[in-house]
């Protein structure tokens, strides 16, 4: 589909510049509460597997301290997780400079989210078809449940995300995603102040 091949990708490269430009005072602002919060530097950088499971470095606005304990590990994420980072991980602000890896091309505004490189021997098969797409700074997955359902079920609707791209699926997307944030829903997994992690499907 020539959506998917070229149309995608330059619209993505389009919105996420003209975005930066709009929100360029509020990314300052939010990157100095950030400063202060963390006692360091507001973002946070991470290897994560692209399309096709080609490593890139992902970046984010940073939620959590580095707090550690008395064995120099770090602490739990609900330990870690600042007052500030709870209101911009509610808001999903945190994921804004994720526009600057749109811009590169490693990134799309709608697709898969990028998880861990650790997981990528523990996908199945059919899993493993999530890469067969740009990931995503949100997708639909997120807006079926994001972290409030299991690893599962968010890889099935990854999969059926990348067998049903289209332009009306991703503007649907988008304002279910507006939605979502405004509703503040699916932010965290039942127990967890993030997600648990990834261990197989046990297939």
């Amino acid at each position: 589909m020539i959506y998917g091949k070229c149309i995608k990708r330059a619209l993505d490269f389009l919105i996420a510049l003209a975005v930066l430009a709009v929100l360029l005072v509020p990314f300052l602002a939010l990157m100095a509460l950030l400063a202060l919060a963390n006692h360091g530097t507001p973002f946070f950088r991470q290897t994560r597997p692209g399309r096709h499971g080609k490593l890139f470095r992902i970046v984010k606005f940073k939620t959590m301290t580095d707090e550690r304990d008395a064995c120099g590990e770090l602490l739990p994420d609900k330990q870690r997780l600042t007052r500030t980072g709870r209101l911009v991980r509610s808001l999903s602000l945190d994921e804004l400079p994720q526009l600057f890896n749109v811009l590169a091309g490693q990134m799309s505004f709608i697709g898969p989210r990028p998880l861990l490189p650790e997981y990528l021997p523990l996908y199945t098969a059919e899993q493993a078809r999530r890469h067969d797409v740009r990931p995503g700074i949100t997708g639909w997955a997120q807006v079926n449940g994001r972290n409030s359902i299991s690893w599962e079920r968010k890889f099935e609707l990854d999969v059926w995300y990348v067998d049903h791209l289209s332009f009306l699926l991703d503007v649907r997307i988008i304002f279910l995603t507006l939605a979502k944030v405004v509703q503040r829903q699916g932010i965290s997994a039942e127990g967890s102040a993030t997600m648990e992690k990834f261990t197989g499907s046990g297939k």
